[in-house]
């Protein structure tokens, strides 16, 4: 009874990670006339002491002596730090600028673009159910751009920053709040000497739209912060599977608010495109499911086929 509550509580950590990543289209347009790099800056400086508060409160902090000891983790962390800036600014920039489809699109192929870097980087042997995904993604990009006029390249560039931050993340092996409030840092001092020298080239936002933009600003941090947190909850409490099936949340809420509170163009062929997409996600899901259930009847019939131990004579 006790695990059933652990894993329904861990469902709604995880609805409310993945919503609140779905539903952060909303929010960016809120902070115009702030540009993405003005924003982004913020979310920087910002993301640090909410974070820096959560230390605090769980009291975590010999890590930071640990990462310092060792050259090549810190500047593993330093090159997430600067991909996922680029995933950050990029996606800012491009909400704010009527490209939440697309946007969408990048977080839609980014499980499929992971399993390629798993084939190049790492030297992973893929399913066959795999490789016939990984096709069916390379001809959706392909018809995506024709109904672009232009390769996809926010949904790409997305993808790839994303699935690089993962890739880095997986070699550094720290938890969520240690390895956001490690990034943060490295990020804090540049993003606030931006945000200094905006105010001093008087191109500032933070102060002259008013208290209301200010504080809109200062909450990028929290908008950061609270579904990495959440996200951390919800992955101890329910099978990894069930996670994967839950990062499809976001990009769905994403390009539902596309089409429909942004009102963004969807000609045939991009909903073509999408479309394959769709079939390659359904695809690797299937096969992924497929896989742990086979996994577990494995385990399951693993003892029943173990001989029994010889008997010790009387």
């Amino acid at each position: 009874m006790k695990a059933e509550n652990e894993q329904r509580t861990g469902l709604l950590y995880g609805f409310g990670a993945y919503g609140i990543w779905g539903l952060v289209p909303l929010f960016w347009p809120l902070l115009v006339p702030a540009g993405a790099v003005e924003i982004l800056a913020h979310r920087m400086t910002w993301s640090l002491a909410v974070v820096g508060i959560g230390l605090l409160f769980v009291r975590r902090w010999s890590w930071m002596r640990e990462l310092l000891r060792q050259p090549r983790k810190l500047a593993l962390t330093a090159l997430a730090a600067s991909v996922i800036s680029v995933n950050w600014g990029l996606y800012i920039w491009s909400v704010n600028n009527g490209h939440v489809v697309e946007s969408s699109l990048g977080y839609f192929i980014n499980p499929l673009v992971s399993i390629a870097m798993g084939v190049l980087v790492l030297g992973e042997r893929l399913r066959r159910a795999q490789w016939v995904a990984v096709g069916i993604s390379f001809v959706a990009v392909l018809v995506l751009a024709v109904g672009y006029g232009r390769p996809p390249w926010i949904s790409l560039v997305l993808a790839c920053s994303f699935a690089t931050y993962g890739l880095i993340k997986k070699k550094l092996n720290m938890g969520g709040l240690e390895s956001l409030a490690a990034e943060t840092a490295l990020l804090f001092l540049p993003a606030l000497g931006y945000l200094l020298w905006l105010g001093a080239q008087g191109r500032s936002t933070f102060a002259s739209e008013g208290l209301g933009h200010g504080l809109l600003l200062a909450a990028t941090g929290l908008v950061t912060a609270v579904p990495l947190v959440l996200f951390g909850a919800a992955a101890i409490r329910v099978p990894l599977s069930t996670l994967g099936l839950l990062q499809y949340l976001a990009p769905v809420f994403q390009f539902g608010l596309g089409v429909l509170y942004f009102h963004e163009a969807m000609p045939p062929e991009r909903w073509v495109g999408f479309s394959l997409v769709w079939a390659a996600l359904a695809l690797l899901t299937w096969d992924a499911l497929r896989t742990a259930r086979r996994s577990r009847v494995r385990l399951e019939a693993a003892p029943a086929a173990a001989p029994a131990p010889a008997r010790e004579p009387a």
